[in-house]
């Protein structure tokens, strides 16, 4: 069957596989899991997640600012996180990751990553 001579056509269809590709792309994305940060405490400050699943870490104090550190994992830190702020980091490796707020060192939390 010939092409449809439309040069509008003919270029719609072209970009179809490409459209396609995107979209599948898209409707595979991850979980984003909801941790609160609120009157000095990660709630919940256990998390079981699976592998490539993201965690958002959300300040709902009124003043104060934290930010989240995995001292096991050479020191990576997110910003600091002002009221209303939040930070974001996705999980592929399995695993136990403690974390603790960099100003605050007595706040823990820990993510489980499994398969």
């Amino acid at each position: 069957m010939p092409l449809p001579t439309s040069p509008i056509l003919r270029a719609t269809l072209r970009c179809v596989p490409a459209l396609l590709a995107f979209v599948a792309g898209v409707t595979v994305a991850q979980t984003v899991h909801e941790v609160g940060i609120r009157e000095y405490r990660f709630e919940p400050a256990e998390l079981r997640i699976k592998a490539g699943d993201a965690v958002r870490w959300s300040n709902r104090e009124k003043r104060t600012s934290h930010s989240v550190v995995f001292p096991a994992e050479g020191g990576l830190e997110s910003e600091r996180m002002f009221p209303g702020e939040s930070w974001q980091r996705t999980f592929d490796q399995r695993g136990r990751h403690e974390y603790q707020c960099g100003p605050h060192p007595e706040m823990k939390g820990v993510v489980l990553v499994e398969d």
